[in-house]
């Protein structure tokens, strides 16, 4: 019998970055995976990043997390999304070298101290008196410990369907596993079914690239980790493509929809609203006569390109008839056949904020086993789980970050107050607050906390407070400085299509003009522009000129959503006792006594959010605490 103080079960992108968080904490960790060949697999879309989830993996890389830092190393092609929306919404995107990323991530674990990893399925969870004690696997080996996160992603139960065709295993021809849903479910956690999908790979030398549209990636590159020197990834891009499906197309899919296992009754779990298959596409929208397909590269030593926007599990005839009626996929031969997948996962609110179950102490859930869908959800979870198990061992508070803190508040809220139906994915328009959300800052939101539990380093950290201290001193600059009216100044302005100034005027009214911007009105009108950080290069500098930039255009929107924060905060420190009794509270709703006795919400911001608890439940909520104290 062995001892750890965490065990991770499963090693995907939730289970990477929560081992890594707990060893990197200083505890024991113990990586149990079903393959070690599945360590950080992308087994679906071959990139990381893309709107809302470029935001989380900033966050957490700022937190200390690894994701950011491999994607910078094994990327084929990067481009900053909605660049022609508002700054709130910029995302970045990654093309991934899929068998590089993974390659990368498991030399990370496996040189990461206090970090073991181990090939074996889990098979019994372990508890006594409402506590986790160990692990069991299928070798009948137990492994003592007070902690474990369970990040076992789509391979629960799972099954792959390929029209008639149905198989018992994971992802990408991984086995399945067979015995834990049992032992969650015997530890009193509802399950759930859910399914997704993806599309074939096809031969790159069968595609006619003529009849597609280049996507190019973005010059300059802009990296996803704060500690990823900007000059490093300035490197020579791989080509995406786009195309479109036709009547052709949806001809063929409509002939053959019996066939489809989402609508001949085949399909059991609940399908992704936000990634549907070309065949609920077509069904859902038939209106539409064409849907965009962007070609993508798996790799830079590898022919297969990824079909994104083709998602089937049409059978395998039909999937090559209804390729080959697209512009440049004529004559595609398939590697490998798109395939749908169903799986189990839990109920998320039987857990707590913190990721842990309610009812088990030290038994933490993160990624598709929570219904989620993607790596960066994963990731986002992963980290969180990896450092509140390591928090709970130290005897500390655990780290909760609220909605108007990070994405990832977002996203853990959603989840643990609402529960989701169906896949959830992060979208930016789930984030009341995303103009204090955005990418740009995801570290001077919440690096003090990465630094704080011990995931960022005391170098980095100084590095980070000299970024910050710049930028603070640097708008408060921009703020005050005066610009006189001149030939030069009104020159520049004529040219840029603005009013000309007959008195003087602060920068930072120049910069909120929507036809002008700091990057160019402080290296042309100011003469006491201050030079950087002396370790920021000079795409860096970029970045850091950019968010001056935001910070001053955006101001006024910046301080209203400030004050809507702190009207939420106040709602948030009003702690709920525990185990409160809702149904001896005389004035509450029948259903809102049933929605909070079953979820016991922590606070009144929490309890407010849940469907089907009003207003006026809320107000006579309030009124009640009052009275017990």
């Amino acid at each position: 019998m062995e001892k750890y103080d965490v065990v991770v079960v499963g090693a995907g992108h939730a289970g990477c970055e929560a081992a890594l968080a707990a060893a990197r904490m200083g505890f024991d960790t113990l990586v149990l995976a079903m393959n070690l060949d599945s360590i950080a697999m992308m087994p679906c879309n071959p990139c990381v990043g893309g709107s809302a989830k470029g935001h989380l993996v900033r966050e957490v890389d700022a937190l200390g997390g690894q994701m950011g830092k491999i994607i910078d190393r094994s990327f084929l092609q990067s481009r900053m999304l909605n660049l022609s929306k508002g700054p709130a919404v910029y995302s970045l995107r990654a093309q991934a070298d899929k068998a590089k990323y993974s390659q990368l991530m498991k030399q990370t674990l496996e040189n990461t101290p206090n970090l073991t990893i181990k090939q074996a399925e889990v098979t019994e969870i372990i508890s006594q008196n409402a506590k986790i004690t160990g692990v069991k696997t299928e070798y009948d080996t137990v492994y003592d410990c007070s902690a474990v996160i369970i990040c076992t992603g789509t391979y629960l139960n799972a099954r792959c369907l390929c029209g008639d065709n149905i198989t018992a295993s994971g992802p990408n021809g991984m086995r399945s596993s067979a015995k834990l849903t049992a032992a969650i479910a015997n530890l009193g956690f509802r399950i759930m079914r859910f399914k997704t999908g993806t599309p074939a790979r096809v031969h790159k030398n069968s595609l006619d690239f003529s009849k597609m549209q280049v996507q190019p990636g973005d010059l300059p590159v802009v990296p996803f980790s704060f500690d990823t020197p900007a000059e490093t990834v300035q490197i020579s891009q791989t080509d995406c493509y786009l195309t479109y499906t036709n009547e052709k197309t949806h001809a063929v899919i409509t002939q053959n929809l019996h066939r489809s296992p989402m609508y001949s009754g085949v399909i059991e779990g609940v399908a992704t609203r936000y990634c549907p298959s070309i065949e609920d596409k077509i069904a859902r929208f038939v209106d539409k006569n064409r849907h965009p397909v962007f070609i993508e590269p798996e790799g830079a030593n590898t022919a297969e390109m990824y079909v994104q926007g083709l998602s089937t599990s049409m059978p395998a005839d039909v999937q090559l008839e209804l390729y080959r009626t697209v512009p440049g996929l004529e004559n595609c031969e398939i590697m490998r056949n798109g395939y749908a997948i169903e799986y189990d996962c839990v109920d998320t609110t039987a857990l707590l904020p913190t990721l842990q179950a309610k009812s088990v102490e030290g038994l933490f859930f993160a990624g598709q086993i929570n219904g989620t869908s993607g790596y960066e959800e994963a990731a986002a979870q992963g980290i969180i789980a990896g450092i509140n198990a390591a928090l709970l061992l130290r005897g500390e508070n655990p780290l909760i970050i609220d909605r108007s803190m990070a994405y990832i508040g977002v996203l853990i809220d959603d989840l643990v107050t609402k529960g989701t139906p169906e896949p959830y994915r992060m979208m930016t328009s789930r984030a009341e607050y995303r103009l204090l959300l955005r990418q740009d800052n995801a570290d001077l939101r919440l690096m003090p906390l990465g630094y704080k539990v011990g995931l960022i380093s005391e170098e980095r950290y100084s590095q980070f407070l000299q970024k910050k201290q710049w930028l603070d001193n640097e708008i408060l600059r921009v703020k005050n400085e005066n610009i006189p009216p001149s030939a030069e100044v009104n020159a520049l302005l004529v040219e840029r299509q603005s009013t000309q100034i007959t008195t003087g005027v602060k920068l930072a009214d120049l910069v909120k003009r929507p036809e002008l911007d700091y990057m160019s009105l402080s290296e042309t009108l100011s003469q006491a522009t201050k030079k950087p950080p002396t370790e920021i290069e000079p795409h860096g500098w970029q970045t850091l000129q950019q968010q001056v930039n935001i910070q001053i255009k955006y101001e006024g929107y910046i301080n209203m959503q400030k004050e809507q924060v702190a009207a939420f905060r106040k709602l948030e420190s009003q702690k709920i006792p525990p185990n409160l009794d809702y149904q001896s509270i005389t004035g509450l709703r029948l259903e809102a006594r049933q929605k909070l006795a079953a979820l016991q919400p922590l606070n009144i911001g929490q309890a407010q959010r849940i469907s089907g608890v009003s207003p006026a439940d809320i107000n006579v909520l309030i009124v009640y605490i009052k009275t017990l104290k």
